[in-house]
């Protein structure tokens, strides 16, 4: 598909038919999905795909008993390493090599601001993490789509249950969100109805200064 038509046709779809993703599929996915930008490149996601039966009702039970989580034919869960340094050097070395980076001084000053991050409070980490991880997010819900895969972001979730299911490192991995995945439903609802409504962009986006509409509304209009 064209991008204008993967970002207006993509729904959040809870309805999926019973047939399974191939494991070419979801590479083609995931190498799309993650040239996703990051944070100087760091790149802290990480993903737990789904397809056993036994898998996702443990991952349905940390979503608050969810169906689609068992009903797609995957389930993801979308992890944020919370420790800026994990992947540095690799990224450093290879912007280095290809010229992103004029010399090894500069290389060292990025990796000494990066261990800076690393030792920011744990919340600080969170935060780096989920911004960046959630742009990966996007751009997966976007590349399954362009496969006619549809999928829904699910954010209502406990985060521990998740980690104990899954034996995850909560002190290194915050659970970002939570995705389904699989070809839609002949008769998903969702694909059927017309769009939901969407804010207007000239409502949304502001120039030069910030002037949200609730204050505007509250200006009394002049006589």
């Amino acid at each position: 598909m064209e991008f204008t038509e993967v970002a207006t046709t993509r729904r959040s779809v809870h309805d999926y038919a019973d047939e399974s993703l191939d494991d070419g599929t979801l590479q083609t996915i995931f190498e799309n999905a993650v040239q996703a930008p990051s944070s100087y490149n760091l790149q802290p996601w990480e993903f737990v795909v789904l397809r056993e039966d036994e898998t996702q009702q443990a991952l349905r039970e940390a979503a608050y008993d969810q169906e689609h989580v068992t009903g797609a034919a995957a389930s993801v869960i979308v992890l944020g390493n919370k420790d800026p340094e994990a992947h540095a050097e690799t990224v450093t070395d290879d912007m280095l090599e290809k010229g992103y980076l004029p010399n090894e001084e500069v290389r060292d000053g990025i990796l000494e601001n990066i261990a800076g991050m690393a030792d920011l409070p744990e919340q600080e980490r969170r935060v780096w993490t989920v911004r960046s991880t959630s742009l990966v997010a996007m751009s997966l819900m976007y590349a399954a789509w362009d496969e006619g895969v549809a999928t829904c972001p699910i954010g209502g979730f406990d985060a521990d249950a998740v980690l104990d299911a899954f034996d995850i490192d909560g002190e290194q991995y915050e659970p970002v969100m939570l995705l389904t995945m699989g070809i839609p439903a002949d008769d998903a609802g969702e694909l059927q109805a017309e769009r939901k409504y969407r804010r207007p962009v000239d409502e949304v986006v502001h120039f030069e200064e910030f002037a949200p509409e609730r204050e505007a509304a509250a200006t009394p209009a002049d006589d």
